[in-house]
């Protein structure tokens, strides 16, 4: 990851809602089982991309389980543009943009991928449960562990959006609650250097 980057994760997270600590101890979370799974599918939560080896992203290559079941895969196999969202469902900030996420993905999913990290969440449960109240059907990696803590991408604080561009490059935005679609447009064409045309109905 660049040094500029690296700066600005290091900085901006800090400036976020919700302080998320140090990685849970002893880490034993399944986010794999047959009532995650029923949950994820009677919500109609996509599965998780497989990723592109070739995506050039220079994000960790670190293999996280789909939250819910499914496809493994690395945030660094994302291909662009793509808007990557961590959050966790005790998050109040995290709760409160979901909504928007959602239906920022029915109206731009076409181009944009969007892509949760379920982050530092030991109740799956609970983060299912919220995002099939909100509506969501984009899919989620779960990092309960905090695998990702040991890479350079050291999220510390939630929410926090990473945005991948078409080239690979990356750009950490720590913008906590965002509350309406138009928000996460401007956000999406400022970082990935497009411009969004709205899904027709």
């Amino acid at each position: 990851m660049r040094p500029a980057l690296l700066a600005v994760v290091a900085t901006a997270v800090l400036l976020t809602a919700c302080d998320q600590g140090d990685t849970v101890a002893a880490c034993d979370v399944d986010v794999d089982t047959a009532e995650l799974r029923q949950v994820k599918a009677d919500a109609g939560i996509e599965d998780c991309p497989a990723g592109d080896p070739d995506a050039g992203t220079d994000l960790p290559d670190v293999v996280l389980p789909c939250l819910g079941g499914g496809t493994e895969g690395s945030l660094a196999d994302l291909a662009g543009p793509a808007v990557i969202n961590f959050w966790a469902s005790n998050c109040v900030p995290c709760r409160e943009e979901m909504p928007a996420l959602a239906e920022f993905d029915r109206q731009y999913g076409h181009q944009v991928s969007v892509v949760g990290v379920d982050f530092l969440e030991t109740y799956p449960e609970a983060a299912l449960d919220l995002a099939q109240r909100s509506e969501v059907t984009y899919p989620s990696y779960a990092d309960a562990c905090g695998g990702l803590q040991e890479t350079a991408l050291a999220v510390t604080a939630l929410p926090a959006f990473v945005f991948v561009r078409a080239d690979g490059s990356t750009q950490l935005v720590a913008k906590g609650g965002v509350d309406t679609v138009a928000e996460i447009v401007a956000l999406a064409e400022e970082h990935l250097g497009i411009e969004l045309e709205r899904e027709a109905a």
